[in-house]
């Protein structure tokens, strides 16, 4: 028979396919299912209309055989067929879609899933096989036809020998190279592991020989007395996908128990999570969503290793494992699957066309997920403070991220440690803490709760009765100042200056107080130079001698974490200190008489108040060995 050519575009197209457009080989396993689904679909809308189709819902089947021996994989279902008009329209001609050409026809397009759009995944198939052939009878036709390819050479069309409606694609699976192993697509444990992938949802059944092995009593006994057993394998035709995924199913059977299960199973915890989300939204992009927030964070969520996203499923077809655009980074822990028919693919179907549908789910989602957080922190605040411990950090970061894009949408999540109670509190309850004469958020920065609750400056603060925040990790501090306020009431560090505790008659006082020392303040700059940027008379310290204190947006605890940077770049980063010393402490009146009588032994004392200020702080002191020498000569 006559061999007829594709165009010349398509035998571009069809180059082009094989060497470019799809990313994975496996690929093409979920196209030609997909195909045959689309070819049900097709013959059980018909079936609606029709009474001489004959065949029920539950007679739709879709059967995948292997055969190694002769290096075939087949994949028949028992749909719509093709006519040698179709097979020359459909597969002679490539990128024509039959079922975007079907659905375009149907009045009610919207109730029928059709997966196929394009009309390219078909030839797929040649990534792995070196010649396909299709054997294909038409509903309503008494004749069948064969097309048959070995690729861009073109193909053939001839009568066939085919009792039932239905097609049968048949591929030959090319010989083993170097690069890759294609005989792994004849082994049963492969394909079903693709059809699983891939393919687990299609809504009819998937069936398969899958191999069995038993072990029988051979009624002979070994030298221990024991029966000898041997292996009997067997062949079962089974069905090997789940067809209804369980974020379609009604919650009377997707029960909460069952979707742990599913979350476990696919996500590979061990614990329960602290929520799951359902979603079902319906209009101008319908889809659905099963979430899952975590309750353990994985050994590698903070590393570069980890990958976000939800897997993404387009009437029930993965079509990303694991898509990073449907929830923001913040969010970067939630876990789940996302399933809508009205994704516009690309011609791969392996990732969008555009991102239009996925700005929406992903907006929505966003809110849910917020929602369901602000639920958990209410409702069942161990259960929130188990995933604080897990995420917290990583909420920190979604509110300093992106210029603080995320800030409104994260503040109300935020936990710290209080004084109040001694336990992690939201700046929502702080706030409502708050006794009227209190005008600041306060908190102290530190390395652990301990030592920011022994900052010298929490004394004046504690004084007056009002609560402290407790600022323990790196991010904290950024993100203070990315949010600067809440609820109208500005976040201030206790080791920021002036704490605003002060009347303005107070102040009055001070000023003069300051003024009467300056020459001994201008001594002690001139004393210690670079290590501070000021020294000033403190009038918050109560029981301490000095503290350190900062000017400016860069803090104390914003500069050790900037030291900890590699390179160079994190020395030149310093916040702008001042040593603040207490008038009322004895320390002073010392350092005083000093400065009257012995120049030295002040600047003894300067040096060693400064080092003091700095391990209060847990700032490092750049010399020790001067700093106990000059302890040693003051004692």
């Amino acid at each position: 028979m006559a061999k007829k050519q594709f165009k010349a575009e398509s035998k571009r197209l069809l180059d082009l396919m094989i060497n470019s457009i799809y990313t994975h080989h496996e690929i093409f396993l979920r196209e030609i299912i997909s195909n045959a689904s689309d070819a049900i679909d097709k013959l059980a809308y018909k079936a609606l209309t029709d009474e001489n189709v004959g065949l029920s819902r539950e007679d739709f089947r879709i059967l995948v055989k292997l055969d190694k021996d002769g290096r075939t994989v087949t994949v028949s279902d028992n749909g719509i067929g093709m006519s040698k008009e179709d097979m020359e329209e459909n597969l002679g001609v490539i990128a024509h879609s039959g079922s975007f050409k079907f659905k375009s026809e149907l009045e009610s397009a919207e109730d029928v899933d059709i997966i196929g759009q394009f009309g390219v995944g078909f030839y797929s198939a040649f990534m792995v096989s070196d010649k396909v052939t299709v054997i294909s009878r038409a509903y309503g036709a008494d004749q069948a036809w064969k097309w048959e390819s070995a690729g861009a050479d073109g193909y053939t069309v001839s009568e066939a020998d085919k009792p039932d409606v239905g097609t049968d694609i048949i591929m030959h699976i090319k010989p083993d190279t170097e690069a890759e192993r294609f005989s792994d697509y004849l082994e049963t444990w492969r394909v079903k592991d693709l059809i699983k992938k891939y393919s687990d949802y299609v809504r009819f059944p998937i069936r398969m020989d899958v191999e069995h092995t038993e072990y029988v009593e051979t009624g002979e006994t070994d030298e221990h007395g024991h029966k000898k057993t041997e292996p009997v394998t067997h062949t079962e035709e089974e069905t090997v996908n789940s067809m209804v995924p369980i974020w379609q199913r009604p919650k009377s059977e997707a029960t909460d128990e069952k979707c742990v299960e599913f979350y476990k199973e696919h996500f590979h915890d061990t614990e329960d999570p602290v929520a799951i989300i359902r979603v079902n939204a319906e209009g101008l992009t319908s889809y659905r969503a099963l979430l899952f927030i975590p309750k353990k964070a994985p050994y590698d969520f903070y590393s570069r290793d980890y990958k976000p996203g939800l897997a993404l499923y387009s009437s029930g077809v993965m079509i990303m494992e694991s898509c990073p655009d449907l929830l923001p980074e913040c969010f970067r822990f939630v876990r789940g699957v996302v399933d809508s028919p009205d994704l516009s693919l690309n011609i791969s179907r392996e990732i969008l066309q555009h991102d239009r549908q996925l700005k929406v789910i992903a907006g929505n989602l966003e809110n849910k997920v917020k929602s369901e957080l602000t639920s958990l922190m209410t409702k069942d605040p161990e259960k929130y403070d188990a995933f604080w411990a897990a995420f917290g950090r990583q909420i920190k970061y979604g509110i300093v991220g992106e210029y603080g894009m995320k800030k409104e949408l994260l503040k109300d999540l935020l936990k710290f440690h209080s004084s109040f109670e001694e336990k992690l509190t939201s700046l929502k309850d702080y706030v409502s803490r708050m006794p009227e004469s209190q005008k600041y958020i306060y908190y102290a920065a530190a390395g652990d709760i301990r030592s920011a609750a022994g900052l010298p400056q929490t004394e004046q603060v504690r004084a007056k009765g009002y609560e402290l925040l407790y600022f323990v990790e790196d991010i904290d501090e950024f993100v203070s100042q990315m949010l600067y306020e809440y609820e109208g009431k500005e976040l201030k560090s206790v080791s920021g200056g002036d704490l605003g505790l002060e009347t303005e008659e107070e102040k009055k006082e001070q000023d003069t107080e300051d003024a009467g020392s300056k020459e001994l303040l201008d001594f002690l700059k001139e004393t210690l130079k670079d290590e501070v940027a000021d020294v000033k008379l403190s009038h918050s310290l109560m029981s301490s001698a000095v503290c350190m204190s900062y000017e400016g947006d860069i803090t104390l605890e914003m500069e050790r974490y900037f030291r900890q940077m590699p390179g160079d770049a994190g020395e030149k980063i310093r916040a702008r200190r001042v040593l603040e010393i207490n008038p009322e402490h004895k320390v002073f009146a010392s350092l005083t008489a000093a400065f009257e009588g012995d120049k030295d032994r002040a600047a003894k004392i300067a040096k060693v108040l400064c080092a003091q200020a700095k391990l209060l702080a847990s700032l490092p002191v750049e010399d020790i060995s001067a700093y106990t020498s000059a302890v040693c000569d003051l004692i």
